[in-house]
């Protein structure tokens, strides 16, 4: 009804609408439709997928329905077959038990008791292993720390003493190697110090030397010039009286003059000379004084530290011979210790092995009653256990208390003593009896068995009268006739 009217409300608007009106019209309600037939597609296949979904899910709980009933087939089937097979077994074991049911009855109570006695003594020897083995793991283990912290401890010390000896060694190498150093610049600013002393005279002497040769030339300049005119004058009247001797006297003078010219630079060279040599003398001399006694007090140094050296390599070696010593001993205490725990080890092997092989040949009333029965009354138990419960005065005690754990031990130690000087006690009891058994034995078959040697000797079994002679005998040898005695009855009386 809605669509019918939907549809002529539509044909009414058409109606009233233009060409392109309906144009835009049909198109929007084709797009309408078209949206409307994909929601609906849309709808369909999300309708489809819950469908698959749901009928998938119907599917596996009707498979796991299916299973569990098949199961319950089979369990049932299974347990018709399991019930015969168990009607057989029962029957069967009925049958079995029956004829255990006695037997089981009698063991029952020895069992339990047996058992009880076994895990007891199973967990005593447990507890003795277990401590056993934490006493020995810690000494073994205090040994090795021990060992342990001696060889550290010797190590620490060894290379403490190292370290120093070598740091002293480069301080004591850093400071000759500064003293060498300083020793140099010393030697190197004393001779500056000379040159430049040297120096210093050369130029003083020197511009003395030029300033009286100045002196001296302008006092004589004035001599000279006066001297000069008197000499001119009579230079003139001697050369007026003699021009041939001028002449040659001009020429010894010219010559004479670079003569004294030349030995008066040579005089001055020489007597500067001379003078720088005394002038480096006194400071060469000077200079070897210091330095031999720069060289005196680095001999001494040197000789200390020498000995310092000597002293410290001597107390190093004394150091490293008494650490060899102690790592010797130590190699050899450790050695020693080594040796003496396998020694335990092996002793503890040994006794194991002696236990098993004990426990081999034990009886079963051992295997169930390890321990014998304290022939002790409940007071004097109560009493012991106080006593052991009091601390120790003595050392002997005190040591005592480390090896309770050994009391189990030594209780089947003791019970093996005893059954065993029981034994001997037995077998030396039954060793005499056998022997009086022989003796009887070898007088009996001395006695039924006749032969020469048998005669010759006193047989208590057999007494055989003298023989018969012809003659009547008389009373005296009716009176000397034996008895002879069986010697079953002798047996029988003796046993």
């Amino acid at each position: 009804m809605p669509k019918k009217g939907a549809k002529k409300g539509g044909a009414g608007k058409q109606a009233g609408m233009t060409e392109e009106e309906r144009l835009l019209y049909m198109q929007q309600r084709a797009q309408a439709e078209d949206e409307m037939a994909k929601r609906k597609e849309d709808m369909l296949t999300q309708f489809l997928k819950d469908k698959l979904q749901k009928e998938e899910r119907n599917s596996a709980v009707n498979l796991h329905k299916l299973t569990q009933q098949w199961r319950a087939v089979l369990r049932q089937t299974r347990a018709a077959e399991l019930r015969s097979d168990i009607a057989v077994l029962s029957q069967t074991f009925e049958r079995v038990l029956d004829r255990k049911d006695s037997v089981i009855k009698c063991l029952v109570c020895d069992l339990s008791e047996a058992e009880q006695q076994s895990a007891q003594a199973l967990r005593s020897h447990l507890d003795c292993v277990d401590c056993l083995l934490a006493l020995q793991k810690g000494r073994l283990a205090s040994l090795e720390q021990q060992w342990n912290s001696g060889l550290e401890g010797l190590s620490y010390e060894f290379n403490s003493e190292r370290e120093q000896i070598l740091s002293q060694h480069q301080q004591e190498c850093a400071y000759l190697e500064d003293v060498t150093f300083a020793m140099e610049q010393f030697y190197m600013e004393v001779d500056g110090e000379a040159r430049q002393d040297y120096q210093s005279t050369r130029d003083d002497i020197k511009n003395r030397n030029i300033e009286e040769k100045h002196a001296l030339r302008i006092q004589l300049e004035g001599t000279v010039e006066g001297l000069w005119r008197q000499f001119q004058q009579a230079l003139r009247n001697y050369n007026e009286a003699t021009e041939d001797r001028h002449i040659a006297f001009e020429s010894l003078r010219t010559r004479d003059q670079r003569s004294a010219q030349e030995i008066d630079t040579q005089m001055r060279r020489l007597q500067k000379m001379q003078d720088s040599i005394s002038a480096l003398r006194s400071r060469l001399n000077s200079s070897q004084k210091e330095s031999e006694g720069a060289a005196r007090g680095l001999r001494a140094a040197r000789e200390e530290v020498t000995l310092q050296a000597r002293q410290l390599k001597a107390q190093l070696s004394r150091a490293r011979a008494a650490e060899r010593n102690q790592l010797t001993n130590l190699t050899v205490h450790s050695n020693a210790a080594a040796k003496n725990l396998q020694g335990i080890i092996t002793k503890g092997e040994r006794l194991l092995r002696l236990a098993e092989m004990c426990r081999k040949l034990e009886t079963e009333h051992e295997k169930v009653l390890p321990f014998y029965i304290s022939s002790l009354t409940a007071e004097e138990e109560s009493q012991e256990r106080a006593n052991a419960m009091e601390p120790p005065s003595e050392e002997l005690a005190q040591a005592m208390l480390d090896y309770l754990v050994l009391e189990r031990f030594w209780q089947r130690y003791n019970k093996v003593l005893l059954e065993r000087l029981c034994l001997e006690r037995e077998r030396g009891a039954l060793t005499q009896e056998n022997q009086q058994l022989r003796i009887l034995l070898r007088q009996y078959l001395d006695g039924i068995s006749v032969s020469d040697e048998i005669l010759r000797h006193r047989n208590p079994l057999l007494m055989v009268s003298q023989p018969t002679l012809a003659v009547q005998p008389t009373a005296d040898a009716q009176r000397k006739r034996h008895t002879v005695i069986e010697a079953a009855h002798v047996v029988q009386r003796t046993l």
